[in-house]
């Protein structure tokens, strides 16, 4: 794998993780549960720790750092916003969004992981990738949980 290769891979998982802060941050704000907020705000602060982790490596490798979130990510933010107002910014809501979220950034880890990365960054991205999963897992459950409620 080159190191052009290497450095598109890990900006890709920062862009990933900082649409994963950018995005539970958003959700955090509009959620009435002070024990979703307090989970979302937690989960915004490892996307953010999982980005700086990255960063250094692709310089490491020759490349600059992607320091913001994807296009993609936005629109998303845009639509938590866009949904919210229609539907009240309902804790439902707020959870199918996180979990939309989470789905995206578990999709472009396994991607990454396709890749042939080296130590040590195979390593740290397999273990960013276990985090994204319980993060999706722990969403999932308490999304499902929600429904139950209603």
């Amino acid at each position: 794998m080159s190191n052009d290769d290497i450095v598109d891979t890990l900006n890709d998982l920062i862009e990933t993780s900082k649409d994963g802060e950018y995005g539970f941050t958003a959700c955090a704000k509009h959620t009435s549960s002070s024990e979703l907020r307090s989970l979302f705000l937690q989960r915004a602060a490892e996307c953010k720790t999982a980005a700086a982790e990255l960063q250094p490596y692709v310089v490491q490798y020759g490349g600059k750092a992607d320091v913001g979130g994807s296009a993609s990510g936005a629109l998303h933010r845009g639509w938590v916003a866009v949904r919210g107002s229609l539907v009240g910014f309902s804790d439902q809501a707020m959870l199918d969004e996180c979990e939309r979220g989470e789905d995206a950034a578990l999709a472009r880890y396994r991607k990454a992981l396709k890749q042939e990365l080296p130590e040590p960054l195979l390593a740290l991205v397999q273990r960013q990738e276990l985090g994204v999963q319980r993060n999706h897992d722990q969403i999932k459950a308490l999304r499902d949980r929600a429904k139950q409620q209603l």
